[in-house]
């Protein structure tokens, strides 16, 4: 088989110069491999996929991910410039950031930790899991056949366990240490664009946000009981002693929330968490948040509360103060595509791959999460002009196409081009009207 579908070259073109002359060839392989494949994302696997489980070189498709040498940022900054191009060529940049959990158990996985399951724990539960901690940064971007927001994979780092560092002697590297390398270089790769970041409370502290808020702007939840406080009034001609970084106290979220004199207003909100429209009430102000031996940080931050009492009310802050709040919870909610994008790991083959050695590992999964990205690019060639179809069940109705939809059609162009392929442009039978039929019908009978 090998045989590359036409559509998925012009959408990973823009990633060949990464790679040698005699390596690109083999990154098509494995990239179309992976795409068909439905059991483990092995290289085994994918090397039968692809008609070649007769190929006595098969090392050298080993190769690719342990020895050749690439980096994985650089297709990350390759893969941002195709999305931006193919899905956001305009307005703010909205990324997403999270951390996931790979499970991987063995003893030669040297950056293997145990870390909370956020996926089977709960506030009263507490359940541990072995394997890899990943940082992955996602551009949200409007999807058109999709008719809502996906989260794009494009940029994916190992944040190994404190253990790992100091095994090795080395100081520690902070999940929020990470998070400010990755927002740092990504606005670097598009200094152009204005980007805005959502995330969860994990990455609220305070030195990450003071690091990053002068290049990006970083929404993400606020703690009810945060210490707020007035912005420090101006300093007199001639004060001695250092500046005030503070004004007075300012009440917390949580009693601004069951206070009477709180000015609340309602809003609608459209795809609350993935449930449709949902009208609830805001309040919102100024502040600047303060704690000992830490920057301080001037936000905006926004009190939402259910009018029917179903959800507990929940604070979120902006970096930069000048937006609005209906804005802030609009570029926040689109965070909820994350959950949708990392329950898609299933259709990507992800916790799969069996490789051991740091280096293949490190390249193995952000490439396994980049084909989410990867699969977008190839179906936005493909889609036809009337939109995708999705498939229906009797017990799950569908009112748009997912990417389950997405990535049947990209294999269908897989297979179509490595059966049909060798078929002829030009048949031999060619479909007339039959208007004209009819009267090229009569002229012969008329000439007889």
């Amino acid at each position: 088989m090998a045989t590359i579908s036409s559509g998925l070259t012009r959408a990973i073109v823009g990633l060949s110069d990464l790679f040698s002359k005699r390596a690109w060839p083999l990154v098509q392989v494995l990239l179309a491999g992976a795409i068909l494949a439905v059991g483990p994302r092995t290289v085994s696997a994918v090397l039968r996929v692809m008609g070649l489980s007769q190929e006595r070189q098969f090392q050298k498709y080993h190769r690719v991910l342990n020895r050749v040498k690439w980096s994985t940022l650089g297709g990350g900054r390759r893969l941002l410039k195709l999305l931006i191009e193919a899905f956001a060529p305009d307005g703010p940049l909205i990324m997403a950031l999270d951390d996931t959990i790979e499970r991987r158990r063995g003893a030669k996985i040297a950056a293997k930790g145990i870390y909370r399951d956020p996926v089977r724990s709960s506030h009263g539960h507490f359940v541990k899991a072995s394997g890899l901690r990943w940082l992955c940064l996602m551009l949200v971007a409007p999807i058109p056949w999709a008719n809502r927001c996906w989260a794009l994979p494009f940029c994916t780092v190992l944040a190994p366990s404190e253990r790992y560092y100091l095994q090795r002697g080395r100081r520690p590297n902070k999940l929020t240490d990470r998070a400010r390398q990755l927002l740092l270089m990504v606005k670097r790769w598009v200094p152009e664009r204005s980007i805005v970041v959502v995330a969860d409370s994990s990455f609220a502290a305070l030195e990450l946000l003071d690091a990053v808020r002068r290049k990006v702007c970083v929404i993400t939840r606020l703690r009810l009981d945060a210490a707020l406080f007035d912005p420090a009034p101006q300093r007199a001609p001639g004060t001695i002693g250092r500046p005030r970084r503070k004004g007075e106290r300012q009440p917390t979220l949580k009693a601004i929330s069951t206070a009477k004199d709180t000015h609340w207003r309602a809003v609608r909100l459209h795809q609350w968490y993935g449930q449709g429209d949902k009208v609830v009430e805001i309040a919102t102000g100024t502040a600047v948040w303060f704690h000992k031996a830490l920057p301080t940080i001037p936000l905006r931050w926004v009190l939402v509360r259910d009018p029917q009492h179903k959800l507990t009310p929940q604070a979120f802050l902006c970096t930069d103060e000048t937006v609005e709040p209906e804005q802030i919870l609009a570029w926040f909610i689109r965070r909820w595509q994350i959950e949708v994008t990392f329950e898609a790991r299933a259709h990507l083959g992800m916790e799969t791959q069996r490789q051991w050695s740091d280096r293949a590992i490190a390249c193995t999964t952000p490439v396994i999460l980049g084909l989410y990205s990867i699969v977008s690019l190839t179906a936005r060639q493909l889609v036809p002009q009337d939109g995708l179809m999705s498939r229906h069940a009797a017990w799950y109705a569908k009112d748009s196409p997912t990417f389950s939809d997405t990535i049947a059609l990209v294999r269908r162009s897989l297979w179509s081009e490595a059966i049909y392929g060798g078929s002829g442009r030009q048949g031999d039978m060619l479909k007339i009207p039959r208007a004209l039929f009819d009267r090229l019908t009569e002229t012969v009978c008329y000439a007889a």
